[in-house]
């Protein structure tokens, strides 16, 4: 079978058909806007935000102002010495020193309901990162991104760009612990655990040196383009970015496509967007 018709069988597996890679691949060059800014952004900053709710909401409790502003140091003071302890050594590691800080670590409160971390898996050296949320159920139990169905999705979405898990892709998240409600459930990770475990992706990123990454959904494209965290995935979408020099596309998270199967095809034209951009570099 020839690699023509490899592709188009892996894109019927994604509910396309071949109808989208003549159309896309050939399309007028995406407008470029570069957005970098939260992985820059220091963790002080995440502090004030939240504080400042915090501060509202206790005034209106009637909360003394005195411990009010005694509770936003504490937590200031908290969150710099995390920064300061996580930030300058990260940014040196190799992949060994890496992963092994990533398993003990216990810079956010994520740590306590882990059963494993979730360090990223592929070639360390590929052309193409894939950045998702954090860990679900699967993942956290085996250790490994994109387990599961969303992962059988992301792995034909591989294949339709002509590679896979393990060769060409690197594949991680931006949290390394999974994230879960009161419930049990999981649930997009907050803005200070995200500030804890930036570090690690972006000294992944620094030891990959990828040619395009891919952001899967709305926390990790916010999380590597600075932006505010309600920022939807479809502003961001058809777009070419930027962290740091590197061109980034944002597209629909796979475990979302799996709700919205109507929405793949969007999604594969964002993948073609990345080959565009992959072919130019």
């Amino acid at each position: 079978m020839t690699s023509s018709l490899l592709q188009i069988k892996y894109l019927n597996e994604m509910g396309l058909g071949p109808v989208w890679l003549p159309v896309s691949v050939n399309a007028t060059a995406p407008e470029a806007v570069v957005h970098t800014g939260l992985l820059h952004m220091q963790t002080q900053d995440v502090a004030d935000v939240s504080l400042a709710v915090a501060t509202s909401a206790d005034a209106d409790a009637g909360v003394d102002a005195e411990i009010s502003l005694a509770l936003q140091q504490t937590t200031r003071d908290a969150m710099a010495t995390a920064t300061d302890v996580l930030t300058t050594p990260v940014l040196q590691m190799d992949w060994a020193e890496l992963q092994q800080t990533v398993a003990g670590c216990r810079a956010c409160g994520l740590c306590a309901g882990r059963q494993q971390t979730v360090f990223g898996v592929g070639d360390q050296r590929a052309p193409w990162l894939f950045v998702g949320e954090g860990p679900g159920y699967n993942e956290n139990i085996q250790g490994q991104p994109f387990v599961g169905a969303a992962g059988q999705l992301l792995d034909n979405m591989l294949k339709a760009l002509g590679v896979q898990r393990g060769q060409r892709a690197y594949i991680a998240n931006v949290v390394k612990c999974r994230p879960t409600d009161d419930a049990g459930k999981d649930r997009p990770p907050s803005a200070e655990e995200i500030a804890a475990c930036l570090p690690y992706l972006r000294r992944q990123i620094a030891l990959i040196q990828p040619q395009v990454i891919v952001a899967l959904g709305k926390t990790a494209a916010v999380a590597l383009l600075g932006l505010d965290m309600n920022t939807p995935v479809a502003q961001l979408r058809a777009k070419q970015h930027a962290f740091e020099g590197v061109p980034l596309i944002a597209t629909y998270h796979p475990a979302y496509l799996l709700r919205k199967p109507l929405d793949k095809s969007k999604a594969w034209q964002d993948l073609c967007m990345a080959m565009q951009v992959m072919q130019q570099s």
